[in-house]
């Protein structure tokens, strides 16, 4: 049978895919990804026919790119309650990831090299010092788990992956307090994971570090925040946060596949070492001559946040709580977890993650024999792992069996009460079959 048009349908705006049903798909995705707003695509538009000019260049069209690169940054900045110059714009969150770590080791050694010969500093019996030790959750995304663990495999650093409370879903200050050592000098929490929504203790716990570190002499300990999944949903305020350093992912809040770095007061107050080497742009901590067109994306869709946030939060909190009693409506509360419900914690507005509890009812195979929603049963980077069940939902205490059985479901800023109508039912039908089957 030839392939029909599919149309998903976000702001307004119709993207078409190809299937063999023609049927309207809904998309509840939005923490892997978010399309660019409309706003977005026109300034993305703009920069590529009108400031396609080297930004580093004095001519009409490189001018105008470096004064766009300018404004995105005052955008962005002021996004995340920072200076234009504190934003380092990078690829993507991973690299921007990857440069807080790269940064922690460089400047582990040289206050190893600052401390020589005094007792800030243990040495092993070989005359070498002790590796640096680095602290993330057991909950982080790949870009902050796979790149510490990258560290200890070459031997270059000590990492302690402290566990989420199975009761709380969060980790907890006090488990973070216990884990620093002497030799610590990164600390990497999440501000919201990807796939239960629940919001970690960041401010407490740098506000706990910065008082430790008025007791350490020598080696200050670095903090970081990734807050990919936090930005365009909840109020984010590096100085409020108390943070050396906080990841911003564009393809999280409506903007391009971009990426950059807050960092507070970079190489005064806060060190920055670079991994790449090159033209000088970004100050020489990240070269490359600057992606004008996606930077500027991403500044209006920084804008956007700015301007619109309180809207866009109650929206998709009002939509999210929607989808929820529907559920618990259609199913029955028997037959329905929530995997994102813990006790004392706060969560994104628009994360839903629910298991349909039954035998044949794993997340995947739900998902597959679905008409109309498009989602996912977690995180994206973890899609290869098959039907075993998600570890983050693991690390907090969900079953098993219960944990096979996840969907992730995030609604975004045009997700409509109509369209959860038609996600429920679709999952009402969907479970009847797959139930009938045996």
């Amino acid at each position: 049978m030839a392939d029909q048009q599919e149309d998903i349908t976000f702001f307004g705006h119709s993207l078409s895919l190809h299937s063999e049903t023609n049927v309207d798909r809904i998309y509840m995705d939005y923490n892997a990804t978010t399309p660019l707003d409309p706003e977005v695509i026109k300034a993305v538009t703009e920069a590529l026919q009108e400031a396609w000019g080297n930004p580093s260049s004095n001519y009409i069209a490189g001018v105008k790119a470096k004064a766009i690169i300018n404004q995105s940054r005052e955008n962005v900045a002021r996004m995340v309650g920072g200076k234009a110059e504190d934003i380092i714009f990078t690829s993507g969150g991973t690299e921007a990831n990857n440069l807080v770590f790269h940064t922690a080791m460089e400047h582990y050694k040289i206050s190893c090299e600052a401390a020589e010969q005094t007792e800030g500093l243990r040495r092993q019996h070989n005359g070498s010092v002790d590796p640096p030790h680095i602290i993330i959750s057991n909950v982080e995304h790949d870009s902050v788990k796979l790149t510490a663990q990258h560290l200890v495999k070459d031997g270059r650093a000590d990492v302690t992956c402290v566990p989420v409370s199975k009761v709380t879903g969060r980790v907890e200050v006090e488990d973070i307090m216990a884990a620093v050592r002497p030799t610590t000098c990164l600390v990497s929490i999440m501000m919201a994971n990807n796939e239960t929504g629940v919001l970690m203790p960041v401010r407490d716990i740098c506000q706990r570090i910065k008082a430790l570190n008025k007791q350490r002499q020598y080696l200050r300990i670095l903090l970081h925040t990734d807050a990919a999944q936090a930005l365009g949903k909840i109020q984010v305020d590096s100085c409020d946060l108390e943070v050396d350093y906080l990841t911003i992912v564009g393809h999280k809040f409506y903007a391009p596949r971009i990426g950059a770095l807050y960092v507070n007061g970079p190489g005064t107050k806060t060190p920055v070492y670079p991994m790449l080497f090159g033209g000088g742009q970004e100050r020489n901590l990240r070269p490359g001559t600057e992606n004008t067109p996606m930077i500027a994306g991403l500044g209006k869709a920084a804008e956007l946040v700015t301007t619109n946030l309180s809207e866009y939060e109650i929206q998709m909190r009002s939509t999210r709580l929607y989808l929820e009693e529907r559920l618990k409506a259609v199913f029955g509360e028997d037959k329905i977890h929530f995997n994102s419900h813990f006790p004392g914690s706060d969560s994104l507005p628009n994360t839903c993650n629910v298991s349909i509890l039954g035998p044949r009812l794993q997340g995947r195979k739900v998902l597959s024999s679905c008409t109309r929603l498009l989602a996912s049963v977690g995180a994206a980077c973890h899609s290869h792992s098959g039907d075993r069940p998600s570890h983050i939902l693991l690390s907090c205490g969900i079953p098993p069996d219960v944990a096979a059985n996840a969907l992730r479901l995030s609604v975004g800023r045009g997700t409509t009460r109509a369209d959860v109508d038609a996600v429920v039912e679709d999952l009402r039908d969907t479970v009847q079959l797959l139930e009938q089957a045996h």
